[in-house]
């Protein structure tokens, strides 16, 4: 079996490949980097954008699943800049296995594509798109999602996987700014911070990946569905971040800013970023405390009974694992 990876040579993509070479699958990656440890390893590294649909019709080419990985993340950013890559992006990817008979496409989404900036609690997959999203990225996620669960058919089996807050070693967005934050003492807690998260251990999202891979077939009971991955264990966001400072040994933190603070701060932040056109992210946006300061913790059922994903690392084994790593 030969499987792309777009966004193979990032943090959940390269995962991915790691799990599917360990089973002695071919794999591909699609990037718009290079990335020579991949090659080392015997994985075929194919340069493009998502957008160009030739590159992606030629990653695709001889190719019997698809993982879809990649993405353009973030808050800040022009709206065209999110909608080709996660768009238009994930159209092409649709027509290119079309083009090329491939029967199975598994689509890395993410949870946001529901999130009402309100507490969700116990939530399952039927929770409907809100009706107004507060970032590019959420909507155009939605939107191709919409996409990928309705190009499933009789000759394309489509999942689209919700994985929620992916850490652990490697993890070059979340772990390094929370470190960056406290060494400079600038990190704080929105508001009492023991609003319950689904977080996921970064071995435990891709395995996901893999049991999709394996249960989607032409007429699958996963197929045209969409699923949330997490560690099926939320924990206050206060003990998450603190566990992590611990891994890196670092002292844990206990100062707090009150939630209608952050989120003026936040909106403070945005116009500045948006009228001086400042690259990168603000330290905080509406989105961010939104996201900090509400529950996000998801029923598991459909995942273990339908996809048959069940964590094999704990939380408390993954911050070991972090900690290790960290040494």
């Amino acid at each position: 079996m030969k499987a792309l990876v777009t966004g193979g040579g990032g943090f959940l993509g390269k995962k991915i490949i790691l799990q599917l070479l360990e089973r002695g699958n071919q794999v591909r990656s699609f990037s718009r980097g290079t990335y020579p440890a991949l090659q080392k390893l015997g994985v075929e590294l194919i340069r493009g954008d998502l957008n160009d649909l030739n590159s992606v019709k030629k990653a695709c080419e001889n190719c019997d699943a698809v993982f879809h990985v990649a993405g353009r993340v973030g808050f800040q950013g022009a709206y065209k800049e999110f909608f080709e890559a996660n768009v238009q992006g994930t159209l092409n990817i649709i027509e290119a296995c079309r083009t090329h008979g491939i029967p199975k496409l598994i689509y890395t989404s993410s949870p946001s594509v529901i999130f009402d900036g309100k507490d969700q609690e116990g939530i399952d997959e039927r929770a409907p798109h809100p009706e107004f999203f507060m970032t590019h990225y959420q909507s155009t996620k939605a939107e191709a999602e919409k996409y990928i669960l309705e190009a499933n058919d009789n000759k394309l089996a489509t999942v689209s996987l919700r994985p929620h807050l992916i850490w652990g070693p490697g993890d070059p967005h979340l772990i390094p700014r929370i470190l960056k934050m406290r060494k400079e003492g600038k990190l704080r807690f929105i508001g009492k911070a023991l609003n319950l998260i689904d977080a996921v251990f970064i071995d435990n999202a891709a395995m996901a990946h893999l049991a999709a891979l394996d249960r989607l077939e032409i007429g699958s009971l996963i197929s045209g569905k969409a699923y949330f991955v997490t560690n099926q264990e939320p924990w206050p966001i206060k003990k998450i971040i603190n566990r992590i400072l611990e891994a890196a040994n670092l002292p844990v933190n206990n100062r707090h800013i009150p939630v209608p603070l952050a989120y003026v701060a936040g909106s403070i932040l945005e116009v500045f970023y948006r009228v001086f056109h400042l690259s990168g992210e603000p330290r905080l946006t509406r989105f961010t405390v939104s996201q900090l300061s509400k529950a996000h913790w998801y029923d598991a059922s459909r995942s273990q009974n339908e996809l048959g994903y069940r964590p094999k690392i704990s939380m408390d084994e993954g911050f070991e694992i972090l900690r290790k790593a960290f040494q």
